[in-house]
């Protein structure tokens, strides 16, 4: 297996200062790369937060903490990225995003690193079949809130080897979480199945046969979801949401995963969710 000493984290968004969040945690040096100064600086004050959160909680000491945060060096230059031994993009759900970086994580890193893609949806495979390693490409999907949520599914494409595998895996459970394996297909597993049921809940909004208030009552009470459907939407954010349902569609050709009408207007009109003010539900701030 590779010996994997600092990490490289493409993104500063929510699912990227999350990973970079527990990496540093668990003792890796990380890069954590940015395209504009004000996202990277949003993202490590995120980082800051939580740690104290931790902290607050007990689950950390102050020491924990500022080691933690040491060991996070921000920057808006990729080619500081050549020093790393793992990478890991955190970019919007889009394959033209995710093959560009995945093309230029290919030129920049050293032969021995893994490059390793934290997308929800998209096939590992394409993208792995960007770069001139695609035996030293993997998924490796982790879940929101990052610091506290213990899977990542880890997945394979057609050409990942046994060895990247085993040091993802390996690598996964250094953090402190559960890896499970999973082979490439549109979705995964998490999504494949959790999209589809956020979709047929906004079908049952659209259609007058209850309100969002009421579908999210009907899944907290009756199948004990601690979040009901529509408001796991708003926090997921609407916009990737469409985005992974028209992977689905896609990949998979079946209608069964046409997205909501519903769901593609309130996109067009900007409601995103939680992070936009509006979704199926207002928030403030």
């Amino acid at each position: 297996m590779i010996d994997i000493k600092m990490v490289g984290v493409l993104g500063a968004g929510t699912m990227g200062n999350g990973i970079a969040h527990v990496f540093a945690r668990s003792g890796f040096g990380v890069l954590l790369c940015e395209v504009e100064q004000q996202f990277l600086n949003r993202g490590i004050e995120t980082i800051r937060k939580n740690l104290d959160r931790e902290l607050s909680k007990g689950k950390i000491s102050a020491e924990d903490k500022e080691l933690a945060l040491g060991r996070i060096t921000g920057t808006l230059d990729r080619g500081a990225l050549a020093e790393c031994d793992f990478a890991v993009e955190a970019a919007t759900e889009r394959f033209e995003v995710k093959a560009q970086l995945f093309a230029e994580l290919d030129e920049l890193l050293p032969a021995h690193a893994i490059l390793a893609s934290n997308t929800s949806s998209i096939s590992i495979t394409r993208l792995a079949a960007q770069t001139r390693r695609p035996e030293q490409v993997i998924g490796m999907h982790f879940f929101n809130p990052v610091p506290v949520m213990k899977l990542v599914e880890v997945i394979r494409g057609l050409q990942t080897s046994q060895t990247t595998y085993d040091t993802v895996k390996a690598l996964s459970e250094r953090l402190g979480k559960t890896p499970v394996e999973v082979n490439d297909a549109a979705g995964f597993v998490s999504n494949r199945v959790l999209m589809p049921l956020l979709n047929e809940a906004m079908y049952a909004v659209m259609e007058g046969v209850a309100t969002a208030q009421a579908v999210d009552e009907v899944f907290k009470l009756g199948m004990a979801h601690p979040m009901g459907p529509l408001t796991l939407a708003d926090f997921i954010g609407l916009d990737v949401c469409l985005d992974i349902m028209r992977v689905l569609q896609d990949g998979l050709g079946d209608p069964k995963y046409r997205p909501c009408p519903l769901l593609i207007r309130m996109v067009d009109a900007g409601w995103l969710g939680r992070k936009s003010g509006r979704g199926f539900y207002e928030y403030d701030g």
